[in-house]
């Protein structure tokens, strides 16, 4: 008889090991694949990259108005050159932002993004973005970063998008991950 509890109890200790390591794993896997899942489809406002726009003319246009903002522990002013664009659907434009380090020290920062309303996201392509890269900037340097861009044309056939006016793009710079906490308190010119 014990030796038949122990038995059924190893089993109960192995299962729940296996059900715990099966709730790590989704864990740890649960950002990357949330990420994937909001570039594929747009969700939440994410935006899709593209390596080319569309050949196309004489589409109705469309608004695309810009945000800026920056986070608390970043030291920069950061705003769009122009607040509102009005272009055909389908035709690329480039537009500029630009970021100030107000600090004394060099400052690396890296942007996140999205668009509202957030059904937009799945029509709103880049071609170029500063948001790919990080941005280090020494103290008091400035920099007019591109955004280049288009609103898809398969806009118009998605019964949810197809009526949108206007999209709002944002941005929001903040400290880079990577940056220490000692390369950021560093002086001017010896941080990274």
């Amino acid at each position: 008889m014990a030796v038949a509890a122990a038995g059924a109890n190893r089993r109960v200790v192995i299962g729940l090991l296996g059900v715990v390591a099966l709730m790590i794993g989704l864990t740890i896997a649960a950002v990357p694949l949330y990420r994937l899942f909001c570039q594929v489809t747009g969700y939440g406002g994410t935006t899709q990259v593209s390596d080319a726009a569309p050949e196309v003319s004489g589409l109705r246009p469309i608004n695309v108005r810009f945000n800026a903002d920056v986070a608390p522990e970043l030291p920069w002013s950061f705003y769009p050159m122009q607040r509102e664009v009005r272009l055909p659907i389908g035709q690329p434009m480039t537009i500029y932002y630009r970021a100030v380090n107000r600090s004394s020290r060099t400052v690396t920062g890296t942007a996140t993004f999205n668009v509202t309303p957030f059904e937009a996201g799945q029509f709103f392509d880049k071609l170029e973005c500063f948001c790919f890269t990080e941005q280090t900037l020494k103290p008091g340097e400035s920099i007019d970063m591109p955004v280049r861009f288009y609103v898809d044309p398969k806009l118009l056939e998605n019964r949810d998008a197809r009526t949108l006016e206007t999209i709002t793009l944002s941005y929001t710079f903040f400290r880079a991950p990577d940056q220490t906490a000692a390369a950021a308190e560093a002086p001017a010119g010896t941080a990274n």
